[in-house]
């Protein structure tokens, strides 16, 4: 199920060298509200900077993740169950990398097993880890399919997000009401269309249901 358009790697990126202090995080958001036109001093503000922080930590805690220890433990004593197992719905919140604006949508994930499975909720701290990065919904999408298709080896691996994006409707053409929809397929997702439709049919992605 090798597909040369998967990322190479799944796990979490290398930290930025030099490392940046909690005080110089700090600073830097003291800056850009002197260079908003604000008083970092005064009473409303004084605590900002280590809200915004705080708030970091835990937005971007995927760079401190690797996705592949979610799915590391998985079950074999399953009945011989091989048909598509679908978690839809699952509701994330990113950040865009070219605006550092909010991305804010949900993710559906299919795969047919190959002998195994992962408990649901991995397959959503899988979704997190990702998102919790600077991120193009695009990569997310892809990142998420290698992932499961790299650690689980199924016969097939569906992922479709669908997200709002605040660059877009808080910025530049201020369209509001507008989602990205981005697909990704591989093995036999990709090679049977029976396969892809059964998925799409099961997110129900039109909004029908």
């Amino acid at each position: 199920m090798n597909d040369s358009r998967q990322p190479s790697s799944c796990a979490a990126p290398e930290p930025a060298s030099p490392p940046v202090s909690r005080e110089q995080a700090m600073d830097a958001v003291r800056t850009l509200l002197r260079w908003a036109g604000d008083e970092p001093a005064r009473e409303g503000l004084r605590d900002t900077p280590k809200r915004v922080v705080d708030a970091y930590s835990e937005w971007f805690s995927g760079y401190h993740e690797d996705p592949q220890e979610y799915l590391a433990r998985t079950f074999e004593e399953v009945a011989g169950y091989d048909e598509m197992i679908v978690l839809r719905d699952i509701q994330f919140e990113s950040f865009c990398e070219h605006h550092m604006a909010p991305i804010i949508g949900r993710a559906h994930i299919g795969y047919v097993p190959d002998g195994k499975v992962v408990g649901i909720s991995k397959l959503a701290r899988v979704v997190d880890a990702f998102a919790h990065r600077f991120q193009v919904q695009e990569k997310l999408t892809a990142q998420i399919a290698a992932c499961i298709s790299a650690v689980l080896a199924p016969r097939g691996v569906g992922v479709v997000i669908d997200a709002t994006h605040q660059c877009m409707t808080t910025r530049g053409v201020h369209k509001r009401g507008v989602s990205l929809i981005t697909s990704q397929m591989l093995g036999s997702f990709r090679e049977d269309a029976r396969t892809r439709a059964e998925f799409l049919r099961f997110i129900d992605i039109d909004g029908s249901r």
